[in-house]
Order: structure tokens, then sequence, then C-alpha cells
């Protein structure tokens, strides 16, 4: 599964620079110089990191064969993606990356199914988007007392809704 790090913005300056919208946590390995990066469309790179640095609180990455303004505005809108096997596991066991949680069928305490993990929203309180068959979504927020077991190697979450929530 590929997982988006950042979405390439408007050129900076003259010489190729982008800026980069970041969506990771570890920006300083995921731009690193070196770093090769598959794009989202695919027929954009992969892109080679050749600096990164910050200015006034924005990521700015410049690319090897991206040397002019033009260049970097064709860029412009790239989805920047890693595979989630690069994503180092969390030691923390109550920590999940959204890639975990997609795709996993969900069941009520009582083992009633309620369907799957469609989406993570993450808009203060994480909430879990769960698909259910002939149904709307439901929202879920992400939280111990309503979610007590997240099992991704046996492919499913438990939920203790209060009465109402689905």
């Amino acid at each position: 599964m590929q997982l988006v790090v950042g979405r390439i913005g408007r050129p900076h300056g003259v010489r190729g620079d982008v800026t980069v919208e970041v969506r990771t946590d570890d920006p300083e390995l995921r731009f690193a110089a070196g770093i090769s990066i598959e794009t989202d469309p695919a027929d954009r790179g992969p892109l080679v990191v050749t600096s990164r640095r910050w200015h006034k609180g924005m990521l700015l990455v410049s690319f090897e064969g991206v040397a002019d303004r033009d260049a970097a505005e064709g860029l412009r809108g790239t989805m920047l993606v890693i595979d989630s096997a690069e994503v180092t596991p969390s030691d923390d066991p109550d920590e999940f990356h959204d890639h975990q949680l997609i795709g996993l069928a969900v069941r009520t305490v009582s083992g009633e199914p309620v369907g799957e993990v469609a989406d993570v929203l993450h808009h203060g309180q994480d909430l879990l988007v769960v698909r259910r068959e002939g149904q709307d979504d439901a929202l879920i927020p992400f939280v111990k007392e309503l979610v007590p077991e997240v099992d991704p190697e046996a492919g499913r979450l438990v939920v203790d809704p209060p009465e109402g929530l689905l």
C-alpha cells in the first residue's frame, strides 16, 4: 500500500525548488538528500532529493533534474509516496498508523459484524470511518473506551459503541 508523505506545492524561486506540504511525522528522514521518492502520478517520478531546508515554516525541496521554475511548476500537485512496508512499526502497542487500520473488519464486543474501516480522519479527535453494508458510514471516535481491541494481524477491530452511535 502506498502512503502519501508529501504533496508538491508551488515553486520557490527560479532554481527549481518547490514547497512541500508535509504529510509525515518524520520529514527529516523522508526528505533527506539522496532519497528517491515515488510519485503519484507515477510518470512524474521517481524523484531524487538533492536538498531540503525549512523556510518560514515551509519545507523547500530540490530534486535532481528539476533546475528551473518551469520544471518545478510541472510538478505542482504531485503526491510523494512511499510503500507502507518502509514505515517502522511503533513500539507503543496502542499506537497505529492509518494503513494498519484501513481494511480491518469491525465487530462489536458481543460479536456482531459492523463493517470495515474505510478511512481514518484526524480532526482534533481521530475518527474511524466504518463502511457498513446497506447503511451510511459510521464515524467512531478512536479512543480506548470505544475501541477496546485492535488486532491488525487478525484483521479485526472490536468496538463498544454507546447506544445510538451505530
